[in-house]
Formats: structure tokens, sequence, C-alpha cells
């Protein structure tokens, strides 16, 4: 094992301890990190560094300004390292693991992000067994994407969504197969991974509200659309409707809200609520309304990777035309060509 790789501690369960407030972050991580893993069988891991962000991170308070931290932190240390982990709070790691391959398009190295759902502080937890896999997967050169190891499975970040907040099994790609599996063997599926390519590092500066989401369900009024849309900053929309990308266009004034937004420059990208599956935009006459306003069908995007999407492309400088060709093109394998 030649291989070289950095793990980079944002935060998250996995550095936490108990308190009577609930888990806190724990004082000497680093520490006990590596007196755990030089305890294992460490002549049987790559060569390792690991670095702590100076403020961590407890994932329900992510902002996309932090995705620009994370990115930052990988390019500059990009030509040292054979590969990458990054431990992550588990409520938003795929909404990381989606903005990061959005923003390190073209890689030609492992980005693997992890986290735990039970601290390493914990006798009984699952988080050496998570890092450790994910500093072996980092070490693969067959691996060149974002991807979330967790639980033995080997996901690509922008097809997974966090589908248990309570079982080891915490990570799913529900529309798309793993790319591996770990058990007695590493099994990887070399025709599903994405090929090397060339860097194009994209790290642009947010506008936390640029973006925006709105569900629908039954009986929505328009005042909700309006409320959601009554920003001037805000430039994409990402609209989860029903199975195949339908609204109830029967709620003319909900439509019209829509619509204004759509003349006014707001790009709206219609997903499915449904965890498998994708939009057909036009399969039925109340999707078709969607296609007479100017929507931009997601095909099978997850929400985390519509969200990412919408906004790294946007943050990047994309707009009108250049910003609805982008969105309906599979940049890094986040979702199925029609």
């Amino acid at each position: 094992m030649n291989k070289r790789i950095l793990i980079i501690y944002t935060g998250g369960t996995i550095g936490m301890m108990p308190s009577d407030d609930g888990y806190v972050p724990m004082p000497g991580f680093h520490d006990q990190l590596m007196n755990q893993l030089d305890s294992r069988a460490s002549d049987q891991l790559p060569a390792y560094e690991l670095i702590e962000f100076d403020q961590l991170i407890d994932s329900a308070n992510l902002t996309p300004a932090h995705w620009l931290q994370m990115a930052q932190a990988l390019t500059a240390r990009w030509n040292d390292y054979d590969g990458f982990v990054l431990l992550h709070g588990t409520d938003t790691l795929a909404y990381t693991a989606s903005a990061l391959s959005f923003m390190l398009r073209g890689i030609n190295k492992p980005v693997i992000l992890t986290g735990s759902q039970i601290p390493l502080a914990q006798l009984r937890n699952d988080a050496l067994d998570n890092l450790v896999t994910a500093m072996l997967l980092a070490a693969n050169p067959a691996i060149s994407e974002v991807c979330i190891c967790f639980n033995g499975r080997l996901l690509r970040g922008n097809r997974s969504v966090k589908v248990s907040s309570s079982g080891f099994d915490a990570f799913d790609s529900p529309s798309f197969p793993w790319l591996g599996r770990v058990g007695i063997e590493f099994e990887l599926q070399p025709s599903l991974l994405l090929a090397p390519g060339t860097p194009d590092f994209r790290t642009p500066s947010f506008d936390p509200q640029a973006v925006s989401l709105l569900q629908l369900y039954p009986g929505i009024p328009a005042r909700v659309a309006e409320a959601v849309l009554d920003c001037d900053a805000l430039k994409g929309l990402v609209l989860q409707t029903y199975g195949a990308g339908n609204p109830p266009d029967a709620n003319r004034e909900l439509m019209a809200v829509l619509e204004r937004a759509r003349a006014r420059g707001i790009t709206l990208l219609n997903i499915t609520q449904c965890a498998m599956g994708g939009v057909s935009q036009g399969t039925y006459a109340t999707g078709a309304a969607l296609n007479r306003i100017g929507a931009i069908s997601g095909r099978d995007l997850t929400l985390e990777a519509a969200f990412a999407k919408l906004h790294v492309l946007i943050a990047s400088g994309l707009g009108g035309d250049a910003l609805e060709r982008a969105l309906q093109e599979p940049l890094c394998g986040e979702c199925t060509v029609a």
C-alpha cells in the first residue's frame, strides 16, 4: 500500500460525545482517531494525514458557504494526495456529496465522504468501520468521482439520499445501482464508475438566497408559492411535484404564480417526490402544463442533487438558456440520459 490520502474532519456525529444536552463535539478527536487507527493493522492502510476544520460543522447547520470551504480544502491539496476522505455529519451529507460532485467535475482521484450514526467515542459504534473502509476506497485508483461510503455501500454521491435516521444503513441510491459493496471482499462495479477526467474545479461564492424549494401537496394555496418566490435574489426553484412530474393544474392561482415566476426569469426545475423513478414531463396533461410554462424536467435527480446542481450552476454564472441546457445534461452521472 503506497498510496497517500488525506482525511478532512469537518464535524458530525463521528467526532462527538454524549452530554446532558445531547451529542457535542469531542475534545481531542484528532488524537483519539489517530490512536484508534494506529491500533489497527496500520501497515495495511494507506499512508494518511488528518486535518480538522477550526470551526466544526453540525451538519444540520450546513450552508452553501460550507461547500465552498470544503471544496477549497480539497483543491488546495489536490496534487499532494492520491485520494481524500471527508468526515461529515449525516444529516446533510448527501447535499454536500452532490455539491462537491458538481464543483469537482472531471476528477481523477477518489473523494469519499463518510460519517457515522454512533460516535467513535462510544464503545459500540459504526464510525471506525466506515472510516477504515473509506480510507481503503480512497486509495483505489479505479475510483474517480465523489462517493459516499456507508455501512459497506459505495454510492455515487449525487445519487445518494439519507434513508434512515436510526439504522447503520443510513444511505442508499434508490434510482441508481450501488457502485460497490464491501463485505469479505471489495466488490466494485467498473461499468458504473465514471472514467478519470481532467479536473475542472469550480469554487464560486454562493448566495444562499439564489435557490429555493417548493414541495407541492394537496390543496396547496397559491400564497405559499408566492411567499417562497418573494425574494429578489431568487434565481432558481426546485419544484417537487407528484409522480411523473405532475402539478395540480386545476389550481389556476398556483399555476399563474409559477408562470409569473418563470416570466421574471426564475428557472423552475421539476423533480418528483417519489423515491424511485423520475420526471416524464407531459406524460399526463397535468405535467404538460409545466411544459407550457417552461419548467425544466429534472429527470431522476434526487432532491439533494437538484438543489446542489442549481446552486453550483447559478453561482458559476450561468443563467437563461445556458443554465437550462446545463440542467438537462448529465454533468457527472447525476441523472439518466433520456
